[in-house]
């Protein structure tokens, strides 16, 4: 009788462990909403999380890279309406001079233009954390150079030293979008301020006729400026889209994850019940068992 016994009490007292062991745990993911809490839980599960977490950092770097894109775009944006502004005033100009002026309304026009001569070189050296917008990737250095005269100090021509290039940001695995202005928009804006240079001197002489030249060729540099306002409109659309679709899927390899690592409350409550009972039922029969008295043992 003595073997028997023994080997009935140390399996109870297995099997007390075993359920204290699993109560325990799922008291744990109760108390903490999680249901692994080392690899040895559950190891598949595990490599499917790390593998998704991966996944997860690489969009948190594509949402950063977005983020970027769209202040720069936002940013050449703001610039080329400047530039279109004072445009649009220029072409004012040019119409006005074009009629029959004064000579004082001439000399006040080509001091206004010599303003925005000015107020243009400015604009397209502007700056975005320290690098230069319209300089393609030539950032560390101003793209745009002025040439003055030495007697009166005004712009009398205008230079691009940037280059054609544009830096590229990747918005996902398989996308890029590059957020800066092209070549041809950088250097466009080069003429675009020759031309107000062109329509002061016309002004300063009084010839209309040259006036009214220049109005023409300035049209031509507000359509090359609308144009390029539309494709930052396109951009910043582009990059907006991107990171809306990668907020979607970051959100839903969250919840892949969750599926993966959190417990379910209600059936985690519902385990420990059945187990809470089933311990409480082990005990109850490791009592009975080990009460026998010593007669008992022996017999």
């Amino acid at each position: 009788m003595r073997v028997p016994t023994n080997n009935a009490s140390e399996s109870v007292i297995v099997q007390i462990q075993k359920l204290a062991s699993r109560q325990a745990q799922l008291q744990q993911q109760i108390a903490t909403g999680q249901r692994i809490f080392v690899p040895s839980d559950n190891p598949a599960a595990i490599g499917r999380v790390l593998t998704m977490e991966n996944e997860r950092s690489q969009i948190q770097q594509f949402d950063r890279n977005a983020a970027t894109a769209l202040e720069i775009s936002q940013a050449s944006f703001a610039g080329l309406k400047g530039l279109k502004e004072i445009s649009d005033r220029a072409g004012e100009i040019a119409t006005l001079g074009s009629g029959i002026a004064s000579p004082d309304a001439y000399r006040a026009y080509a001091s206004e233009v010599n303003q925005l001569i000015e107020q243009s070189l400015q604009s397209a050296n502007t700056r975005f954390r320290n690098d230069y917008l319209f300089a393609g990737t030539a950032i560390d250095a101003a793209p745009f150079t002025a040439t003055r005269s030495l007697t009166t100090g005004q712009i009398t021509a205008t230079a691009y030293v940037g280059n054609a290039n544009q830096s590229s940001i990747q918005l996902s695995e398989t996308a890029s979008i590059a957020p800066g202005t092209t070549g041809a928009t950088n250097t466009g804006v080069r003429d675009f301020i020759n031309q107000l240079v062109a329509l002061r001197d016309a002004l300063v002489a009084g010839d209309s006729t040259a006036v009214a030249t220049t109005r023409s060729q300035l049209e031509g540099s507000e359509n090359l400026l609308v144009n390029a306002l539309s494709e930052h409109g396109a951009i910043e659309l582009r990059i907006e889209v991107n990171q809306a679709q990668q907020q979607a899927r970051g959100d839903n390899l969250d919840q892949l994850v969750s599926n993966e690592v959190d417990a379910d409350l209600p059936e985690t409550v519902v385990r420990l019940g059945q187990t809470s009972t089933a311990y409480e039922a082990a005990l109850s029969s490791a009592t009975k068992i080990l009460q026998m008295s010593l007669l008992d043992y022996l017999r």
